[in-house]
C-alpha cells in the first residue's frame, strides 16, 4: 500500500475543509426591482426594497416573504384643496344664489372665481326656488344675487362687502386652487320633479307644481360683536 506524502495529505484535507465551509456558508436571498432573485454571501442593505430573511444552505434553498406597495390615488372633491383652504371651506361654506339675466350675479360669480373661493351656485328661476330661498334665509328678499358665507347672509352684490366677509372667514385673497380643481355644476335650488301623467288626464294638461322641499328654519340673529383692529366691521361667524 502506498501512502501519500504528509504535505500532499495536508493539502487534500485543507481543500476538503474549504469546500465544506463554502457549502455551509450563509447565503442571502434578495429580489431586485426587475423581479430577479439573486443570492449573495453579503446581506442586502437594510433600506433596500423587497429584502428577504437570510437563507442558510445552497443556492437551491429559498426563503419566502411578501412585499407591500402603496398606490396614491388622486384626491377628489374637497380633498383636492390645500389643507387650510379645505378647512375654511368646511367651516364656512359659500353658496351663491343667482337668477337669469342678472348682471350683478355675473360680477359676484367672477369675484369668487378670481379669488379662488370654492362655492356652490344655486339658481332661482321658479316660485318653488324663491319660496325655498325665503325659508332658508329668513327674509323675503327677491333681488339677486344673494350670498351665504357660513351663517352670514349678504343680499345684493358689493365688491367691498363680499371681500370683507371672505377675509373675516379666512379665505385667501388670491387663488390657491389647484389646476385640477373643477367647480360644482350649477343646479336649481329645488330639484325639478317630473310627475307621471294619470291615464285620465289630457295630454295638454300641465303637471302640478312640485311641493317645495322643507328647509331648516333660520336661527335667531345674534347680537353684533364690537369692532376690533383686526376686524373693523365686527364680523363674527
Amino acid at each position: 500500500m502506498r501512502f501519500l506524502p504528509a504535505h500532499c495529505l495536508a493539502a487534500v484535507l485543507a481543500a476538503l475543509l474549504v469546500g465544506h465551509v463554502a457549502q455551509a456558508q450563509q447565503l442571502y436571498r434578495s429580489v431586485g426591482p426587475d423581479g430577479r432573485v439573486t443570492y449573495s454571501d453579503k446581506p442586502p442593505a437594510s433600506n433596500a426594497p423587497n429584502n428577504r430573511a437570510p437563507a442558510t444552505g445552497t443556492t437551491g434553498s429559498s426563503a419566502t416573504g411578501g412585499t407591500s406597495s402603496t398606490t396614491a390615488g388622486a384626491p377628489a372633491g374637497d380633498a383636492a384643496l390645500p389643507f387650510e383652504l379645505r378647512q375654511t371651506a368646511q367651516r364656512y361654506p359659500v353658496t351663491l344664489y343667482t337668477s337669469a339675466e342678472c348682471v350683478p350675479c355675473n360680477s359676484g360669480r367672477n369675484l369668487l372665481i378670481n379669488r379662488g373661493v370654492p362655492f356652490t351656485e344655486k339658481t332661482i328661476s321658479t316660485s318653488d326656488d324663491l319660496a325655498a330661498l325665503h325659508r332658508a334665509t329668513g327674509n323675503n328678499e327677491n333681488s339677486m344675487p344673494q350670498l351665504t358665507i357660513g351663517g352670514q347672509q349678504l343680499r345684493g352684490f358689493s365688491d367691498s362687502d363680499w371681500s370683507q366677509y371672505l377675509d373675516a372667514a379666512g379665505y385667501p385673497k388670491t387663488s390657491q386652487l389647484p389646476a385640477s380643481y373643477r367647480r360644482p355644476a350649477v343646479t336649481p335650488l329645488v330639484p325639478v320633479q317630473v310627475r307621471p301623467v294619470s291615464p285620465g288626464a289630457s295630454s295638454g294638461a300641465l303637471p302640478a307644481a312640485s311641493e317645495p322641499s322643507a328647509e331648516q328654519s333660520p336661527s335667531a340673529p345674534e347680537v353684533a360683536p364690537q369692532p376690533s383692529p383686526a376686524n373693523p366691521s365686527g364680523i363674527r361667524f
